[in-house]
């Protein structure tokens, strides 16, 4: 090629290549708001959705639990491998696999003819779900760099605030107008989309060198599911008294060794010395009670208000979206106040006030002489309780991040994550024992005591346990 030609070459080589650059970036950030969105609006409308699925498949609030504790299960015990198999066989392959895996498996639960299929399917959906939010970030990550990459967390961030936001609106008008069913198959449209732009991104390089801890897996996903299903099964009907016990105990010796074995693998899922660090033992704990008890309170609060009060599914998402709301409103504000005094006191006096609200909940029916009154006894702890909510969210990630080195940044996160989601994985499988089996007035007072009692040790461990930042 004469050599004019090849400089006309070189140069119009170089815009294509920055405009398939640029093209590659947003197709990353498409997919990655699109699964995050997906996975959020799953996880929100499903609780709205287990009255219409009781009523239709039959069942009672045993089969509403694994509905809800069987995608937590799966979804909880691999979220902190999801990383090490996204860098082992590359981050593009697995989303691919999370996203069409998530999909077939919404479209066999809006299927389900009997609530054992729907429990299954709800199990496998919670391992899709596993590599859809943590790839998404991961992607993010690994495509963007400088002042773009906290802008495209920044967009992120912000998509999924607003999923978080309509979820509720958007599960209720789908269950009343429509059934049930489309709660499950609204994923399937955002999954399309995000699988044709996610195919049009080129692969990039896989980390050979990355190491998965099958061991550790295994032990978690064995021990939590034990433990889990002993918890569920106390609660229900059975002859075998000494069944659940035995299932019950043997989970917890797996989440044991799990723990055990975190301390001699040489690539553990949950390195513990990562708990030496400032505030991460006292903020991942704080946050198991927090999560914890924000799981049983919003498992049973959409039960109370469409089988008790008879609320509809539209308007128990309406009164269930203040918190949200408050949250998205408030959290950056209060993020910048933490960051300058520190996140000890937002969080403890959020976590007060929080408990606050569901103490209102469980106590103020209970006061007056007639029927509950929804707007004077149990709207205003809901209120309550979202202004709680806003002062924990920013200043609890940072409190657990903030003295982490930049290089265990990520797995601090998933480490925060997982506590989060196992967290209220166990509070629902406790749901049973605490409401009394059923449905009733008496037992969503107990379930909001519980969630209250909860949240005041969560404040107690946040006002003792974090240290406000020295530098």
């Amino acid at each position: 090629m004469p050599e004019g030609q090849a400089g006309a070459s070189q140069v119009m080589r170089e815009p294509t290549a920055d405009v398939t650059e640029a093209a590659r970036r947003r197709h990353v950030l498409i997919v990655a708001v699109l699964a995050s969105f997906m996975a959020i609006l799953d996880g929100s409308v499903v609780n709205l959705a287990l009255v219409s699925i009781g009523r239709e498949l039959g069942g009672g609030l045993l089969e509403q639990q694994w509905v809800v504790s069987g995608y937590l299960l799966s979804l909880g015990a691999l979220i902190l491998v999801a990383g090490s198999i996204a860098d082992r066989y590359g981050r593009e392959r697995v989303m691919m696999a999370g996203l069409v895996g998530f999909g077939v498996t919404s479209l066999v639960c809006g299927l389900a003819w009997t609530p054992q299929i729907l429990i299954v399917a709800r199990i496998v959906q919670g391992v899709a779900g596993a590599f859809l939010v943590p790839s998404s970030l991961a992607m993010i990550i690994s495509a963007f760099s400088g002042p773009a990459q906290g802008k495209a967390i920044g967009t992120w961030t912000a998509w999924t605030s607003v999923a978080g936001l309509v979820s509720p609106l958007v599960g209720g008008l789908l269950v009343d107008q429509l059934s049930w069913r489309a709660v499950f198959f609204v994923n399937l449209p955002p999954m399309i989309a995000a699988v044709v732009v996610l195919s049009r991104i080129p692969r990039m390089p896989r980390n050979e060198g990355a190491l998965l801890d099958w061991l550790s897996a295994t032990l978690a996903a064995a021990g939590l599911g034990a433990l889990v299903f002993g918890l569920i099964r106390l609660s229900g009907e059975t002859d075998e008294g000494w069944s659940p016990w035995a299932w019950t105990v043997a989970g917890a010796l797996g989440v044991v060794l799990f723990v055990l074995r975190q301390r001699v693998a040489p690539h553990p899922m949950m390195p513990l010395g990562i708990f030496r660090a400032e505030n991460v033992a006292a903020g991942n704990l704080a946050t198991v009670f927090i999560y914890g008890a924000m799981g049983l309170g919003f498992f049973a609060l959409p039960l109370y208000l469409q089988s008790v009060l008879g609320l509809s599914a539209v308007m128990t998402g309406v009164v269930c979206m203040p918190p949200t709301l408050l949250l998205l409103i408030g959290s950056s504000r209060v993020g910048q106040l933490s960051g300058r005094f520190g996140p000890r006191w937002f969080m403890a006096g959020g976590a007060g006030i929080a408990a606050l609200g569901f103490l209102s909940m469980a106590y103020l029916p209970q006061l007056g002489s007639g029927p509950t009154d929804f707007w004077t006894e149990v709207f205003p702890g809901i209120v309550l309780f979202g202004a709680g909510l806003m002062l924990i969210v920013a200043p609890l990630t940072s409190s657990v991040l903030q003295q982490l080195p930049p290089s265990q940044a990520g797995i601090g996160s998933a480490i925060n994550n997982a506590a989060a989601r196992i967290a209220g994985l166990l509070a629902v499988a406790f749901a049973g024992l605490i409401m009394g089996g059923a449905v009733s007035e008496a037992g969503f007072h107990r379930a909001a005591a519980v969630t209250a009692a909860v949240l005041a040790v969560g404040a107690v461990t946040a006002a003792v346990g974090v240290k406000n930042s020295r530098t």
